[in-house]
């Protein structure tokens, strides 16, 4: 079988396939003629075990010991389950924490945070992890700065080569070239402080949020 016929057979995503190939999950034997993939059903099997464990949020490599014969399917969700008792515990608090403040039903200007994030230090120390969607806004930061750099760069390297390719294509009417020199120095110093301004960007933004997350 090809890919396509074992993404609708398992209802698996080909790029979700061509990981657990990567990982080791998935062994497809290959056509001796074309030397491409040739999927059949015990593949199918194995990305439906897999489908059904990644949807109970086993990790990759529980599952890893489990089909290499490690760890069997008790001793897996055994495992699991420990993590799952914790997250529980975890939500449990968020939630007992978020309906006392329902309770209030206050403007946020009035809400207390010393005593709120106090409490919530208290919590941390006695196992309890609270959600931080500070790491995901940090994440979402960075594209706008680092798209910009990657288009800036790629330009003034284009206006680089531009520049070489007139001069030596036609050198006897092109400009001096200690004058070529500069100007792709011009260019290049510009590359480097939109790479340095990137750079402070970054570490603005670890600063601002990064850091103080881990105190939350």
């Amino acid at each position: 079988m090809k890919i396509n016929e074992v993404e609708a057979l398992a209802g698996i995503p080909k790029k979700n396939i061509r990981f657990y190939e990567e990982q080791g999950l998935l062994s497809p034997r290959r056509n001796a003629e074309n030397g491409y993939r040739d999927y059949g059903d015990e593949e199918v099997q194995i990305l439906r075990r897999i489908k059904v464990l990644r949807k109970l949020g086993v990790p990759i490599e529980e599952i890893r010991q489990m089909f290499s014969g490690t760890h069997t399917v008790a001793d897996g969700m055994r495992r699991h389950l420990i993590s799952l008792e914790r997250e529980r515990r975890n939500l449990e608090q968020s939630i007992a924490l978020c309906q006392e403040l329902q309770g209030k039903d206050i403007p946020v200007e009035q809400l207390d945070t010393q005593w709120l994030l106090s409490r919530m230090e208290e919590l941390e120390k006695g196992g309890t992890s609270f959600r931080n969607q500070q790491a995901q806004d940090v994440r979402v930061s960075y594209i706008a700065p680092v798209i910009v750099t990657v288009l800036m760069v790629a330009l003034m390297v284009a206006l680089s080569a531009l520049i070489l390719w007139a001069y030596c294509t036609d050198p006897e009417d092109a400009p001096p070239l200690w004058f070529l020199f500069v100007l792709i120095g011009i260019l290049a110093a510009v590359g480097i402080g939109v790479i340095l301004a990137l750079l402070q960007r970054i570490r603005e933004i670890g600063k601002g949020e990064m850091d103080d997350a881990r105190h939350y």
